[in-house]
């Protein structure tokens, strides 16, 4: 069992960008810009390695290599997204790393990549790669290739070095579970548990219980074993549920308009664990979003955007506008499920404005536009 907390370091120690990994910033597969380089490093990556894994990490400075974290990205609907534009596509996954120097809510991507032995492409045009494109490694850089395309692995023992010093063992087990509760979440409730005789799963929360169920928010849970940040939020409401042989989630998001409220299921992930030592994540898209009415809808829209507009020009807001940018996050996010497609561009654009203007509303924005994204991908 691989720990990828030690695969990242090792990764960043032993290793400059090469036709196994690959470090960024940041990737915003939000944008085309962004989705469209992102493909094109999974394609090169997939191509360049047909027999072993390859890697991104997300949240590295390129220069120095220091680890300065991105946000908790939950979209388990990424391969989705790499099915959608590949031919050939890859397995991949995106998962979140804790490091300790980090702020809560920050951690390290780690994208893995692993080829279907076949030659993967661009199956669509998207920003300025056309359909049809392949990609490779050269050295650190993923190019274009267009004629000699054939698929070499000459990484496998490199790659296979690599994840050999990334095992897990008992001490780093034991220690990672006492950070957890000790040390990371001293001031919530915490538990952990053990499944198969070895995987261990740890949770924290501020727990509520509504009749007879059991909510929780600020909701931290990890994969102890492999140092993985399973799921993160500041704001969602989410129910645990577990037996012997799996671990249940269901997340819960509060929608609405004014001060009526209401708390919709959105996502139920469970992780089923084996007795041969594996385990698979089965996550499924629950949401039936708030219906209202267009024409109110269509007033809500046009007044989010004077909002913006004043922000923009730096306008003072009265104290009822302030009310309502507020909401702003949440009422973009119900024009957008309701059919008002440019809410979502209209987001896009608040980002820079709320970050400036209000962390809390900030924040709130970040969580309506994972919510958009998992629906988006779904």
């Amino acid at each position: 069992m691989i720990n990828k907390r030690l695969l990242v370091k090792n990764l960043l120690a032993h290793n400059d960008e090469n036709s196994f990994y690959d470090k960024k910033r940041f990737v915003d597969i939000g944008q085309k810009e962004g989705k469209a380089k992102f493909l094109k490093h999974v394609c090169a990556l997939a191509n360049s390695n047909p027999e072993n894994h390859s890697f991104i990490v997300i949240g590295v400075e390129d220069e120095d290599n220091k680890i300065v974290g991105v946000d908790f990205f939950d979209d388990s609907k990424i391969q989705n997204l790499v099915n959608a534009y590949l031919d050939n596509p890859p397995l991949i996954s995106y998962e979140n790393i804790p490091f300790p120097h980090l702020t809560e809510g920050k951690v390290v991507g780690l994208v893995t990549i692993k080829s279907n032995g076949k030659v993967c492409a661009l199956r669509k045009n998207i920003w300025k790669y056309y359909g049809g494109m392949v990609f490779f490694r050269e050295g650190s850089i993923s190019m274009p290739k267009a004629y000699g395309i054939e698929l070499k692995n000459s990484n496998a023992e490199a790659v296979a070095t690599i994840e050999q010093h990334a095992k897990n063992n008992i001490e780093l087990t034991l220690d990672g579970v006492i950070d957890f509760i000790n040390h990371r979440h001293p001031d919530m409730e915490s538990s952990y548990k053990v499944f198969k005789e070895q995987f261990v799963v740890c949770w924290a929360g501020n727990q509520k219980k509504v009749k007879d169920e059991v909510y929780f928010s600020r909701v931290d849970i990890e994969l102890i074993n492999e140092q993985v940040k399973l799921f993160y939020s500041t704001l969602d409401e989410v129910t645990i549920a577990f037996d012997d042989h799996s671990f249940t989630t269901i997340e819960y998001v509060q929608l609405g308009l004014g001060r009526k409220q209401n708390y919709y299921p959105l996502e139920k992930a469970v992780l089923n664990f084996e007795d041969n030592g594996t385990y698979q994540i089965q996550s499924d898209l629950i949401f039936e979003p708030p219906q209202y009415d267009k024409k109110t809808l269509h007033h809500i829209l046009n007044a989010n955007n004077a909002l913006l507009q004043k922000l923009e020009k730096k306008i003072e807001l009265n104290p009822s506008e302030k009310t309502d940018l507020k909401q702003l996050p949440d009422t973009y996010l119900i024009c957008y499920l309701n059919g008002f497609e440019d809410a979502k561009d209209q987001m896009e654009m608040a980002r820079p404005l709320l970050k400036m203007q209000d962390e809390n509303i900030y924040r709130t924005l970040k969580e309506a536009q994972r919510i958009l994204r998992k629906v988006k991908y779904n």
